[in-house]
């Protein structure tokens, strides 16, 4: 009897930590959250198996191609092809699966429903503050620059008067 009660309350924290995961309202999830879980789920599924087989074949070829290096030592440039390629297979592997974990965590704070940290509007004044300050930068660093190119010409000028009267 006491297995049933602790199976029982097993289930129900496991219930409840699952309806913590989705959306507060009484709907379903809205049409944008299906469309991109039905669309961003295929392909970052497909990301991460391109990014498995492209791994495993990186390996199985590095396998294969590791005796060569010992019987054909002498031969330099196919082993920096074979080295060349083995190094674009584990990048390749690295960002397709990357990009995979990504689209699924991606998915994963779309479908919690998790903001930005910072509201759009919040965003759009920095950006203004930002744009007006290099303005008064690139303004003060304008007048720097001619009050220096017209102290370098008094300068030459000054410099060609001395040479005329030698």
């Amino acid at each position: 009897m006491a297995d049933y009660q602790q199976q029982q309350q097993h289930q129900q924290r496991a219930t409840d930590a699952f309806k913590g995961m989705l959306p507060e309202k009484g709907q379903g999830p809205s049409a944008s959250k299906v469309i991109a879980v039905v669309t961003l789920l295929p392909l970052g599924g497909f990301l991460l198996l391109l990014a498995g087989l492209t791994f495993a074949g990186t390996l199985i070829g590095l396998a294969l191609s590791t005796p060569l290096f010992v019987i054909c030592s002498p031969i330099l440039v196919p082993a920096a092809i074979v080295i060349g390629l083995a190094i674009t297979g584990f990048l390749a592997s690295g960002a397709f699966g990357i990009t995979g974990i990504s689209s699924l965590s991606w998915i994963l704070k779309n479908l919690r429903g998790t903001k930005l940290p910072e509201p759009m509007e919040h965003v759009k004044r920095r950006a203004q503050e930002t744009a007006g300050h290099l303005g008064q930068k690139a303004r003060e660093t304008g007048q720097t620059v001619t009050s220096k190119a017209q102290e370098a010409g008094k300068t030459v000028e000054g410099g060609r008067g001395e040479e005329k009267k030698t």
